[in-house]
């Protein structure tokens, strides 16, 4: 059999188990949802309800504020960990919570828990921050889309909670003569494991970049949120990873925005790198099939007065019983 045959037929079987999904250049499993229509839809979405939705975040008045950051919960019908997330982040007054895509397994049902886990959150929180109307505010928590959560058309369950893939939102953190200081926190549509020319065009006009609402600012740090890994993390295994054209092209924009850290997810494993200033940090899997046993899965985020940041591994201890 010959190469090109071989290829033909690995191919054809893909397509024959994948069903209506489809499979990416880059080898990852996708839904026939397209990234460019996401990302049209999610900006429309970002510009009509950027004062919203994705309302400024205040932090002028703390000396350190923290962010908790978690990815590929993969919730199916236990909840736990998903649930633990919030609880934490809740409990140790996070001023606000990312995830980095693979929320849920899309079966309606899972969506189902998943929702259930997001309004016993959404209720917690309000109590402990006094908010008396459930429907009067957004609890801070931005996730990314991930490649599982648009398989079996799952777009349309990801929009019904979240709405949108690819937006921004801003901290407010102190002054500057007479300018407001802010950090900014982009979040990219990466499911795929490409941008697609939609988003790069939005992102070289600089669309996340200038929110004139915001009247005279500067922007401090810059915390960027996607889905698919930059760096391999691992060169022993599998890994899809943006192509390369695109990988320059992001490593350009996160040295443009002179970015803090990168957060990615997607590979189920640890990774660290550091490039021109910039922290990538990869997060293991969170979901309990995937890591039953205890373990380090979440990454906290210390940003201080000045300026400064710091990051910790945090515990998950969630095992189903």
């Amino acid at each position: 059999m010959t190469r090109k045959t071989i290829i033909s037929a690995m191919l054809s079987a893909t397509l024959l188990l994948t069903g209506c999904d489809k499979v990416s250049p880059t080898g990852l499993l996708i839904a026939s949802s397209d990234v460019d229509d996401r990302v049209k839809m999610s900006h429309l979405y970002y510009q009509e309800h950027k004062n919203s939705d994705f309302n400024t975040l205040d932090a002028q008045d703390k000396d350190e504020y923290t962010f908790l950051v978690g990815a590929d919960s993969h919730v199916t019908d236990d909840g736990g960990r998903m649930r633990e997330m919030f609880n934490l982040g809740i409990d140790g007054n996070d001023l606000f919570m990312a995830h980095l895509g693979d929320i849920a397994d899309t079966k309606a049902e899972y969506y189902i828990t998943l929702d259930k886990a997001l309004q016993e959150a959404k209720t917690k929180y309000a109590k402990k921050h006094n908010i008396d109307s459930l429907s009067d505010f957004q609890m801070p928590f931005f996730p990314v889309v991930g490649n599982h959560d648009l398989t079996n058309n799952g777009w349309a369950m990801w929009t019904d909670l979240f709405h949108s893939s690819f937006y921004t939102t801003f901290i407010a953190v102190g002054k500057d003569n007479e300018k407001t200081v802010y950090d900014q926190c982009i979040f990219l549509d990466t499911a795929s494991g490409t941008l697609g020319r939609e988003q790069v065009n939005l992102l070289e006009q600089g669309a996340l970049d200038h929110p004139f609402e915001l009247g005279n600012y500067t922007v401090r740090n810059v915390f960027v949120f996607g889905h698919t890994n930059i760096f391999r993390v691992s060169p022993f295994e599998l890994d899809s990873t943006f192509p390369r054209e695109e990988t320059f092209f992001l490593l350009n924009m996160f040295n443009e925005w002179e970015a803090s850290i990168v957060f990615c997810g997607h590979v189920h494993e640890w990774g660290e790198e550091h490039v021109d200033g910039t922290t990538y940090l990869t997060l293991d899997t969170m979901c309990e099939r995937n890591n039953p046993q205890p373990g380090d899965y979440l990454v906290r985020v210390h940003v201080k007065k000045d300026g400064s940041y710091t990051w910790e591994k945090v515990r998950m201890n969630y095992t189903k019983e």
